[in-house]
């Protein structure tokens, strides 16, 4: 299986992704996480976030071999949101997760486009054979993500969590390199 890649710099038309750092914990990037509606599908939505909280997850890819990126709008540099690839070295394979903070980007292809690069990087320098994801089937932002690059559902975890109250199922996506 492909050996462990360094943590890209990415650039596309409108994104760029980089290393997610210790001062990209900010007042910003809190925010996000303790917003409601940013987590609204996420299980992030449980806890209350701090920069203790915050540092110890980013300390979690030290040394690893999985991902965790900074999305910025590319033209401003300004923090959109993150994207993570937890990376199965042994498997070939990384679970791949998005969280697009900036709520006035929602919807303008800005997760896409980092999403996209980040998969094109994984398949290609990383040498990584399939890549997963999986949302709530009320987030529809994130199924038309894995739809439009090309993921194909994979499974479906029937009534596994409650979002607000109700029972929604967890939609299980991939997409291997070789189609």
């Amino acid at each position: 299986m492909a050996e462990r890649q360094g943590t890209p710099d990415l650039a596309g038309e409108r994104v760029r992704l980089r290393p997610f750092t210790a001062a990209d914990i900010t007042d910003t990037y809190l925010g996000w996480l303790n917003d409601p509606a940013v987590v609204r599908f996420s299980n992030q939505r449980f806890r209350r976030h701090d920069t203790a909280s915050a540092r110890a997850y980013l300390a979690g890819f030290a040394g690893g071999p999985s991902h965790f990126l900074l999305v910025t709008e590319g033209a401003s540099g300004r923090p959109l949101g993150t994207l993570t690839a937890h990376v199965q070295p042994p498997h070939g394979t990384a679970d791949m997760g998005i969280l697009i903070g900036a709520r006035d980007c929602w919807g303008q292809g800005y997760g896409l486009e980092a999403w996209r690069l980040v998969m094109d990087w994984l398949f290609g320098k990383a040498g990584l054979r399939k890549l997963t994801a999986g949302t709530a089937a009320p987030n529809l932002g994130m199924q038309r993500i894995a739809e439009r690059s090309g993921m194909h559902l994979e499974a479906v975890r029937r009534r596994q969590e409650l979002i607000e109250g109700v029972e929604a199922d967890i939609l299980l996506y991939a997409r291997f390199r070789d189609g």
